[in-house]
């Protein structure tokens, strides 16, 4: 499970405050840290694995009644829970030396697959440099190098380089790292990062000084990722952890003196919000923000005054969202209030409260905004239209705005980082299924776009050799789903092709067409990719995501499988050749329609998948659990609770046949326990009669987005996408030719995640 917010690219992005930054984005969303609860082993000293077949596990049942809405049901495998049990490492220890062994005959696949989408990667590389002051700031990466390395200049690009830091420095000796925050505070004298090393998403932050190289003593443990200097260049805000790892204390600190010391300025006890930091683009408020699936509230600081106490913006109310950003002495606030889709409101700073909300932009029920970002003569409004990603510049001058254009059928867009105020030129990231990452420069004056720089695709990549589409599978009760997908040209749509088709359709998140080289292994072996923008997600609006939500879930395993059959009807697909793939919640969407239609697919990659849906939320003592109530609804109440009865992956397996599954877990996952993916295997392998594979790969020193570095996670896809090339038989005449450089032909596209 995970929040709605944007989630696993590391970013090197400054804040708003015009110092440097630098955060992650989680796998598929933010803020959802869903931890596994430590259970002493069991006194029950018997053998745990009982051997199903020739080395198959098979984990041992422990009756284990569950009562609810006076209803009980037995779990069986409820024990894998027990972290701190030897028998449960023991049994997932086994489960991956079966699969290591039951891949064993594909090892070549993965090697050559690695291999491909290694080559791809131009191993020594350069961000696009960022100024901010008298600062040039970048990221390289070297070659054989797993982690960035964070740089700037002075004065110039021709400046001498000096190293802000080097995360393999910082990695070495680690099984698992990850940065979090990394800011330079407005002076550039002090970078504050903040690391986790272990996958569980909980932070150290530490201070460095950027003149002499020396670690502060400063340290603060138990952080998210959210963090905003203040003007003084010695006081910062940084968050803390609850013991269900959701964050919801903003507390201040002043270097040099005690961390134990350091004043909250604000609590959130409600354990349906999450905590978040940020500072104004203008240098000038940092604002404390809390954010439930419904409501949320923003408070502010003046970051040249940060002794001072927390303004409230505007007070939560049910079904009441906002967000804010500040132009001078106003803020412009994207808001739901009598608008589902959202509008822009602007309030003054001085008197901020509801009754001086006025509308800025008129509402248009047919444009999601998303956000907005102000410059100090123009916004930057991020939007949705027709189901795609849209920006939109506002002149604050004239009152014209006008939609930067792009003319592909599907693609994905974003504002980049931006972190300087005055100025009439707004970069933004563009890619697509056929185009490489882009970064270009706007200006916001002239509408001009200049390519600042493509990402390289090494291997032979040629755009032309592609084709993407977009089109529309009808849904049971007549709605249209968007599906993106993309192939390799010459493909004959008759029936013959490979498909792997990907889903997520939750927490009003979009997936989009953007660039990834990895599927290129893919399509170059006749494979059709497709998206299937289902409801749940975000793609469409606010109603979109409210009809597959709650009491309408259902309606996103209904609108894949309505996808799959559209693709396969088209001819884009063979009936009996047809992957699927989803991770977390989009893993849950995996096993929902394998309940469903196992007839439809022969084969199911579901990566930290979220499928114990009754006995997570039912547990209100599990972390975060209060939290998703509004997502999926409580099971206390037994609308709900006969509702996720009825598709919850794990309680509704049953002796059918099903198609071919991989599964993969993480040990210190902090959104989707590792026991979840781990008991729905277990429980799969007691079934009779099932002629088929079945595997789990348990990743015992990671979280939720699988190994950490550059490499790490090219290993793991090229698991997955060898599961998929050899369980659909994909003819071995598809293999990709050797280029006369040594390197394959490529492809890029969106690996799903």
């Amino acid at each position: 499970m995970e929040n709605s917010k944007p989630d696993l690219a590391a970013t090197f992005v400054s804040t708003h405050a015009g110092a440097l930054a630098f955060s992650v984005k989680p796998f598929e969303d933010s803020n959802r840290m869903f931890l596994s609860r430590s259970v002493l082993a069991s006194s029950i000293l018997v053998p745990t694995l009982i051997l199903a077949g020739p080395n198959t596990p098979q984990a041992l049942q422990k009756p284990h009644d569950v009562t609810e809405v006076s209803q009980t049901r037995n779990d069986p495998f409820f024990w894998l829970r027990e972290k701190d049990n030897p028998e449960v490492l023991k049994y997932l220890e086994a489960e991956n030396r079966y699969t290591d062994n039951a891949l064993k005959h594909i090892e070549k696949l993965q090697e050559r697959l690695y291999d491909e989408m290694r080559g791809r990667i131009k191993e020594s590389d350069v961000s696009v440099p960022e100024k901010i002051d008298d600062y040039y700031y970048y990221s390289r990466t070297e070659t054989g190098k797993q982690y960035a390395i964070h740089c700037r200049k002075k004065g110039s690009l021709n400046a001498k380089e000096e190293v802000v830091l080097d995360e393999n420095a910082l990695a070495k000796g680690q099984k698992y790292f990850r940065i979090g925050t990394l800011s330079v505070s407005r002076n550039h004298a002090l970078l504050a990062y903040s690391t986790d090393t272990d996958g569980s998403e909980i932070y150290t932050l530490r201070v460095k000084s950027l003149e002499t190289g020396a670690l502060l003593p400063d340290e603060i443990k138990n952080c998210s990722n959210s963090f905003a200097w203040a003007n003084d260049n010695k006081t910062f805000v940084y968050d803390q952890l609850d013991e269900a790892h959701r964050p919801y204390k903003a507390l201040k600190h002043v270097l040099g003196t005690a961390v134990d010391q350091d004043r909250t300025l604000y609590e959130e006890k409600d354990e349906r919000f999450f905590l978040e930091i940020s500072k104004s683009r203008n240098e000038k408020l940092i604002f404390v923000s809390v954010e439930s699936e419904l409501s949320s509230e923003v408070r502010f600081l003046d970051a040249e005054r940060p002794d001072e106490a927390l303004a409230l913006i505007r007070p939560r109310e049910n079904d009441l969202l906002y967000n804010v950003e500040n132009h001078d002495d106003r803020f412009f606030i994207v808001t739901n209030e009598n608008a589902k889709n959202f509008k822009v409101v602007e309030t003054p700073i001085a008197s901020p409260g509801k009754e001086n909300w006025k509308d800025f932009i008129p509402y248009n029920p047919e444009v999601k905004i998303d956000s907005v970002d102000a410059f100090e003569d123009y916004l930057a409004i991020s939007e949705r239209v027709k189901g795609l990603p849209a920006i939109r510049i506002y002149d604050l001058k004239s009152g014209e705005s006008h939609e930067i254009n792009f003319d592909e059928p599907a693609y994905d867009v974003s504002l980049d980082r931006n972190p300087v105020f005055a100025t009439d030129v707004v970069r933004i990231n563009y890619s697509s299924f056929t185009t490489p990452d882009s970064v270009i420069d706007y200006n916001m004056t002239s509408r001009q776009k200049e390519l600042q720089k493509e990402r390289s695709v090494l291997g032979g990549y040629k755009k032309s050799d592609y084709s993407s589409e977009r089109t529309f599978a009808k849904a049971e009760d007549g709605t249209e789903i968007p599906i993106s997908l993309v192939y390799k040209k010459g493909l004959k749509k008759d029936g013959s092709a490979p498909l792997l088709l990907s889903g997520y359709g939750a927490y009003g998140i979009s997936s989009d067409a953007d660039f990834d080289s990895n599927a290129i292994s893919l399509l170059d072996r006749g494979f059709v990719f497709a998206i299937a923008h289902i409801r749940g997600g975000g793609e469409l609006g606010r109603t979109w995501y409210e009809d597959g939500k709650l009491l309408k879930k259902k309606n996103t395993f209904s609108d894949f499988i309505c996808c799959a059959e559209h693709l396969i009807d088209q001819r884009y697909a063979a009936p009996k050749r047809v992957a699927i793939l989803g991770a977390s919640a989009g893993g849950l969407l995996m096993g929902a329609v394998m309940n469903m239609r196992p007839d439809l697919f022969t084969t199911v990659i579901a990566i930290v998948p979220f499928v114990d849906v009754m006995n997570t939320m039912s547990d209100p003592s599990l972390p975060l659990t209060v939290t998703e109530y509004e997502e999926w609804g409580n099971p206390r109440d037994p609308k709900y609770f006969d509702y996720m009865a009825s598709y919850s992956p794990y309680d509704n397996v049953e002796e059918k046949q099903y198609p071919n599954l991989l599964v993969t877990a993480g040990l210190n996952d902090a959104r989707v326990s590792y026991w979840e993916p781990a008991k729905w295997v277990a429980k799969q392998r007691a079934l009779k009669h099932q002629n088929r594979i079945l595997l789990l790969k348990t990743y015992m020193g990671a979280g939720h987005g699988g190994d950490s570095g550059r490499f790490g996670r090219i290993k793991e896809t090229a698991m997955e996408y060898a599961f998929a090339i050899d369980t659909l038989r994909v003819d071995k005449r598809k293999e990709p030719v050797q280029t006369k450089s040594g390197r394959r032909d490529s492809f890029v596209v969106r690996s799903p995640k």
